[in-house]
């Protein structure tokens, strides 16, 4: 597609031949009017029970989830796999790798010491109304024994109809480690692996841009099958989690930026808030990872370095997942099952939520990193069925605070490192999804073979 050919995404709002002008609607103004919408028609299918407007709000609901899990299972392995090797282009690459992944562990870190800090503040199980008999054990549960094992497939296509995207990802990071090891011999493999992942990510922009209708249907279908009421009783748990989200998201990570990195924290909000309201709505990292990469790089990240960060951080990086949340569920949890927690169950949460990260693997939920905690704290699993509920609500921001983090560190990494492109981060703008996809549509038109290396300083 050349640029000229974008011009009916850029081109919306000027006139026509009959000089009629239509009106180009904000992406972030389709969701919140879908958000709006959704909330009237689930309060309307409950309040009168209408049967099918019920229904129908599932089918949008589940329908778009199903889309962009749909393109998970391809997407995580042609992403890790093109990254891993796209690491032959950045000089001194294992630093940065390893700088990346340790960056990912500080914030997860302070994540979930503030998550245990508002749960002992909050008491989130306190007063709720609800008993051990509301709980119900998942039919699936975490184990470090599963964890541990289930990394290594027992073939390959199980991981692909199953979509165990932590075994996915182990295969791809095999694949794209042995490619970097015969060189130009998997030259065709990776030109092969590099036109399905721009085709994966081109039909995954169709998927995006039906966020609104999603977010319709996911929004009224929670307010429909829960209602207020039941929202009601966890009133304090969602609440201490939008609150230490909130905390990490507008308070941790612009410290970090403006101390760390010496950055404009504002102009990181800006460049990244599309792929951030994004998040929210899909409440999915990987079906989001397009859009994170893109704001990354418009944000002064040297595209060969971007495109390992932001995949790999996609499927491990979970600070609202992984570390506030079941920080926080696990206190609620044992509250209600009145079990006491001492200073070493709370070091144990800290340890599960950095190693156990990439358990949640970028989907929708975290049911298997709380099923991990819970199992590793020795707590009821009856537990994880008190808070299913409630899920969609919470997932909203998790994700949200997810694909900002998994932002934030490429950024402080290449900070840190100088590769930072400074007048593109301070220039970067709050561009609607629209936009961003002529812009990716652009570049891989005029995207050249010829490889380009990242200096980084000794």
């Amino acid at each position: 597609m050349s640029a000229n050919s974008a011009s009916p995404a850029t081109d919306a709002g000027k006139s026509t031949g009959s000089g009629f002008r239509i009106p180009k609607v904000p992406f972030w103004v389709q969701i919140v009017a879908g958000l709006v919408l959704g909330v009237l028609l689930g309060w309307l299918a409950r309040s009168q029970d209408i049967g099918w407007l019920y229904t129908t709000l599932d089918q949008v609901g589940s329908i778009f989830v199903q889309l962009l899990k749909l393109a998970v299972a391809p997407l995580v392995f042609f992403a890790i796999l093109v990254s891993i090797t796209n690491l032959r282009k950045v000089n001194n690459a294992a630093r940065l790798a390893t700088r990346t992944l340790l960056w990912f562990m500080i914030t997860s870190l302070i994540a979930v010491a503030i998550g245990l800090a508002i749960g002992l503040v909050t008491n989130p199980g306190s007063g709720t109304g609800l008993t051990p008999k509301d709980g119900a054990k998942p039919e699936h549960a975490g184990s470090w024994i599963d964890f541990l094992t289930g990394i290594i497939p027992t073939d390959v296509i199980t991981p692909f109809t199953e979509l165990n995207v932590l075994q996915i990802v182990f295969m791809a990071a095999v694949a794209g480690i042995a490619a970097l090891q015969l060189g130009d011999k998997a030259k065709p493999i990776l030109s092969l692996s590099e036109s399905i992942l721009e085709l994966l990510q081109k039909a995954l922009w169709w998927v995006i841009r039906l966020a609104p209708i999603g977010t319709v249907g996911l929004i009224g279908y929670a307010i429909a099958d829960y209602g207020w009421d039941l929202i009601g009783k966890y009133a304090t748990f969602t609440a201490d989690v939008y609150i230490g989200c909130a905390l990490v998201m507008f308070g941790v990570y612009p410290l970090l930026l403006a101390t760390v990195a010496k950055v404009s924290p504002l102009q990181f909000f800006k460049g990244a808030w599309p792929a951030i309201q994004l998040a929210f709505v899909s409440r999915s990292s990987v079906g989001t990872m397009p859009v994170t990469q893109k704001v990354t790089e418009r944000l002064g990240v040297p595209k060969e370095y971007a495109s390992f960060a932001v995949p790999f951080g996609a499927t491990t990086k979970m600070d609202g997942c992984a570390a506030i949340y079941p920080a926080l569920a696990a206190i609620f949890i044992a509250q209600i099952f009145d079990v006491q927690l001492g200073i070493g169950d709370y070091i144990l949460i800290a340890f599960v939520s950095v190693i156990g990260s990439a358990a949640t693997a970028g989907l929708t939920g975290a049911t298997v990193m709380l099923t991990l905690t819970l199992s590793t704290l020795g707590l009821p699993l009856e537990g994880v069925g008190l808070l299913l509920a409630i899920d969609p609500i919470l997932d909203m921001m998790r994700t949200a605070t997810n694909v900002a983090g998994q932002a934030l560190v490429p950024v402080i990494v290449s900070a840190r490192e100088n590769i930072l492109d400074h007048d593109k981060y301070n220039s970067a703008s709050a561009s609607p999804v629209d936009e961003i996809e002529v812009e990716v549509e652009v570049e891989v038109e005029a995207e050249t073979a010829k490889p380009s290396g990242v200096p980084v300083p000794a």
